[in-house]
């Protein structure tokens, strides 16, 4: 669409096309083909008045203004599934998507659960609405003790961004734990940020906050600033996405990994400290922030693979096709609205396909995915008995 072609455009439709250049490959938007395949693979986009390539219909039709008066734009969990299949490599959810969301937020048109997740990770610096100075508490008891920053006062080799749910969730708190057992017994010198820690901000930006992303961006990049360490590892993809793939826009810019490519590094020391948990079949579960918008699918395998006894089994959707847990941009925060909408949750879907394979484990590497996996798997015909458990958990058990 060139500009004498949006000339007739209502302002705010101008304004919104125009927008879509400011996000890399933004401009791709002009070469949409129509194919639809970006709806046909956006796992809620049956139940959307405007799925992605709708939204582009009526966006070169120059009557986006109705697009965002409806409320189905919500049902987005920012999933990457409908990036993964664009022939024309149009950024549907960073781009397209987020604008959308970012316009019904300014219209005041935001479900109450959503709303409300967004006011606690401003005023308290996390979405659960947790005290920061508890952001360490999960460490109380463990020995030796929790290395934080401020009280450490010397370099550290790994600064371990642990993250909102790691922190606070009380099932997730279990993967975190044995993440401090993993470390230790690798000899690995790291420190964390504990209160000084905000929300990566990550889930929040794509649920069309960008102005409290880089609000809480920017408390990080000072927390970080204070202190020396080679470089940054975190269980959580989605604080691994925003740390290496926008914080640096910021200028806040920093050696990441996400803990699955970190600890393959030291896979030969982990080996010599396995011993096995029995004979196990487990299928993994590929994060859409790790695996499609990142690209990690090998480490976590090779992880699985590492420890005796482990038969690994693929479900139907693995990889780039990986089903979304509805997590994501912001979907944590949307159960009840997206159930209203549609009448299914993205996690029993997964959690079937996971029970169809036989297997005894669901192996996850996001803290997004215990609590919501567990809950599907109580309702799910067939997968009362699967046991979810993070990557990071299945190691520790072995040590």
């Amino acid at each position: 669409m060139a500009a004498n072609t949006i000339s007739h455009f209502s302002p705010f439709t101008q304004e919104f096309y125009q927008s879509l250049f400011d996000v890399a490959d933004g401009e791709n938007i002009k070469t949409c083909l129509q194919c639809a395949n970006c709806s046909g693979v956006c796992p809620l986009g049956y139940v959307m008045d405007f799925p992605p390539g709708r939204m582009i219909s009526w966006l070169r039709a120059g009557i986006f203004d109705e697009v965002v008066e409806s409320d189905s734009v919500w049902m987005c969990v920012s999933c990457y599934a409908c990036v993964e299949v664009c022939p024309k490599n149009i950024p549907l959810t960073p781009g397209l998507m987020t604008r959308a969301k970012e316009e019904m937020l300014l219209a005041g048109n935001i479900p109450t659960e959503l709303q409300s997740a967004l006011e606690f990770s401003q005023r308290y610096g996390n979405p659960l609405g947790e005290s920061p100075r508890k952001r360490a508490e999960w460490a109380n008891g463990l020995e030796p003790e929790v290395p934080i920053m401020r009280k450490l006062k010397r370099p550290v080799d790994v600064l371990w961004f642990v993250g909102d749910y790691p922190s606070y969730h009380p099932r997730v708190q279990q993967t975190t734990r044995a993440f401090f057992k993993l470390l230790n017994a690798l000899g690995i010198d790291f420190g964390i940020l504990g209160p000084e820690e905000s929300s990566d901000g990550d889930s929040q930006r794509l649920a069309g906050e960008r102005g409290l992303f880089e609000v809480l961006a920017e408390k990080n990049g000072k927390a970080f600033s204070k202190y020396e360490f080679g470089e940054i590892i975190t269980t959580d993809p989605h604080a691994y996405n925003a740390l290496k793939n926008e914080y640096p826009a910021l200028g806040i810019k920093y050696p990441v990994r996400h803990y699955t490519e970190f600890l393959v590094e030291h896979l030969d020391g982990i080996k010599a400290l396995l011993k096995g948990n029995g004979e196990m079949r487990v299928t993994y579960h590929d994060p859409c922030y790790l695996g499609r918008a990142n690209s990690v699918y090998d480490a976590p395998r090779e992880l699985l693979e590492a420890i005796p006894g482990i038969e690994l089994v693929e479900m139907e959707h693995n990889r780039t096709t990986s089903l979304c847990c509805g997590g994501g941009g912001g979907g944590m925060w949307l159960d009840g609205f997206q159930w209203e909408k549609s009448g299914a949750r993205l996690s029993d879907w997964r959690v079937k396909e996971a029970a169809d394979t036989q297997a005894d484990v669901l192996a996850v590497a996001c803290p997004y995915e215990p609590p919501r996996f567990e809950d599907a798997a109580k309702t799910v015909a067939g997968a009362d008995k699967l046991i979810v458990k993070d990557i990071i958990e299945l190691l520790a058990d072995a040590l």
